[in-house]
């Protein structure tokens, strides 16, 4: 009597292994998608916190944020974050009290538009918004 060995799988196993497939993923791919907002804010923040340096050079070398004498803008050397490719936060700066202080601001791009921290803000004293547990 010979005993036959099969080959393969069956359908009923396959179907297992695409179902724990399905239940791994439901659970990583909403994980993975806050990871990627967190690194792309994380980002955005190092590009303002570069921002606000170079608002400060600006400062000493000329004893105002602002352009020039009546000028009360500042053009940034980049306005968006990352600097090349899609853009994720939108980079702004306001200049205010005859030169002397300066808002910068991060708006989320549609495709950061699920970031809970939403707009974030710094201004020449480092003050930042929102909360620091966004920061």
């Amino acid at each position: 009597m010979s005993i036959r060995h099969s080959r393969g799988m069956t359908l009923i196993e396959l179907m297992i292994v695409v179902a724990i497939i399905g239940i791994l993923a439901a659970v990583a791919y909403p994980s993975y998608q806050q990871y990627v907002l967190r690194a792309n804010r994380a980002d955005a923040q190092a590009a303002m916190l570069e921002l606000a340096q170079w608002m400060e050079r600006r400062f000493t070398t000329t004893n105002r944020y602002a352009a020039a004498d009546g000028d009360f803008t500042a053009t940034l050397p980049f306005t968006q974050s990352p600097r090349t490719g899609g853009a994720r936060y939108n980079l702004t700066a306001v200049v205010g009290g005859v030169g002397q202080t300066f808002t910068l601001t991060a708006t989320p791009a549609p495709a950061q538009a699920a970031d809970t921290c939403g707009v974030m803000t710094i201004n020449q004293q480092s003050v930042t918004t929102p909360a620091a547990n966004c920061w």
